[in-house]
């Protein structure tokens, strides 16, 4: 694990806690902002992957704009130093309440994905006697290969707009008292592995309905193709950089554009997800009928991916690596203290020979890991340690 060197200073740290490698981080996001500038691509983190705000202000401070999907997160990117005007409101239901808190911080635009939406949000800014800018977040149909659960770009899943009402919204656009049209919206999914071929593909796709949008008198000057690209869960040391050449190369390479077209994505797993550890003691061995059990203090409460999705986290044994104890592996299954038969970290895992007391990581949890935290059980919810501060 990058940051094993603060191995001292961790296992006198109460667990479970959230472990974030700053290092990696800033290189994670320079690199990001340097390939940005070489494509010419804009982008928008992902607010909802993480918000610690000291990783949020450091995004910030590269130039990136937001993507948010609540009304608080609109609020949380202003106040953590994005510019109203490079934050962008997506999300499938918008409350009254959070458009008219957007409308009045003059955001770069609301991500629009339904007829009813943009009729809602016509009628409250011309109450308001203000422009509310729009893009249209396009359903195009494409299979992102990634789990179902993430899977957003397909007719039966509930976001973007789908061809059949094409004709409807331009209609509405052209005749709405308080809309500009900013643009066409993409995203077909999360923790996308496939790059070349998927966003190959979105391109076509995006290409050809901008094409018809234009045809039809609607000029398209921004094109958002999303997010999605993914991360290695499998060997986040040997890969804890994503590869962003190949995502923004293909896009800048697949995508037909004109000279005055803003094209941007919106990274958020891939650009946090490395840094991040969930940090666990071994409270109890337990030895059952048909295997052992390694009984942890943190659980789906603080990480639900495992049991959401049945996501794959990288368990590492801190205290064998760091007494080079290695040998001897043992199967475990790797449980956490909740009442609930989900709550597995990793079933059937070899792992150095363990204790009662040995340190844990989980690893390749700093995206949708401790924002998607709750009190299940009335447990704490787990704080925040920056590599900086064990310095």
């Amino acid at each position: 694990m990058r940051g094993l060197t603060d191995f001292g200073k961790i296992r006198n740290t109460d667990t479970p806690f959230w472990y974030y490698d700053m290092d990696l981080l800033r290189a994670t996001v320079d690199k990001a902002a340097e390939l940005s500038r070489k494509y010419g691509i804009g982008l928008h983190y992902a607010v909802k992957a993480n918000v610690e705000p000291r990783i949020v202000q450091y995004i910030s401070s590269k130039g990136f704009g937001a993507d948010c999907v609540s009304g608080n997160e609109v609020v949380f990117a202003a106040e953590n130093g994005f510019s109203p005007d490079t934050i962008v409101y997506a999300g499938v239901g918008k409350t009254d309440k959070e458009i008219n808190t957007a409308l009045d911080l003059g955001i770069e635009a609301f991500n629009c994905e339904s007829i009813m939406e943009m009729q809602v949000i016509d009628a409250l800014a011309a109450g308001k006697g203000v422009r509310a800018r729009v893009s249209v977040r396009i359903n195009p149909n494409i299979d992102a290969h990634t789990h179902r659960y993430v899977t957003t770009g397909l007719y039966e899943n509930k976001f973007g707009i789908s061809r059949h009402e094409f004709d409807a919204v331009i209609d509405l656009l052209k005749n709405a008292k308080a809309l500009d049209f900013a643009g066409l919206h993409f995203h077909i999914g999360s923790q996308i592995t496939d790059v070349e071929e998927v966003y190959s593909l979105e391109c076509e796709r995006a290409a050809e309905i901008v094409g018809y949008f234009e045809s039809k008198g609607l000029e398209v000057r921004s094109i958002d193709l999303g997010g999605g690209l993914g991360v290695n869960y499998d060997e986040p040391d040997e890969f804890p950089m994503p590869d962003f050449e190949t995502w923004l190369g293909t896009i800048s390479a697949k995508l037909r554009r004109r000279p005055d077209q803003r094209v941007s994505v919106e990274p958020g797993r891939s650009l946090v997800a490395q840094c991040g550890s969930l940090i666990t003691r071994v409270l109890f061995v337990k030895n059952g009928e048909t295997k052992a059990f390694l009984i942890m203090d943190a659980g789906m409460n603080d990480l639900i991916r495992p049991a959401l999705y049945g996501a794959y986290h990288k368990i590492e044994n801190l205290s064998a690596l760091s007494e080079g104890r290695e040998d001897g592996l043992q199967q475990y299954d790797v449980v956490g203290p909740v009442c609930e038969s989900s709550d597995v970290w990793g079933a059937g895992r070899e792992l150095p020979f363990s204790r009662r007391g040995d340190i844990m990581a989980i690893r390749s949890a700093g995206a949708y890991g401790s924002v998607m935290s709750s009190r299940y059980n009335l447990r704490d919810i787990a704080p925040a340690v920056f590599s900086d501060d064990l310095k």
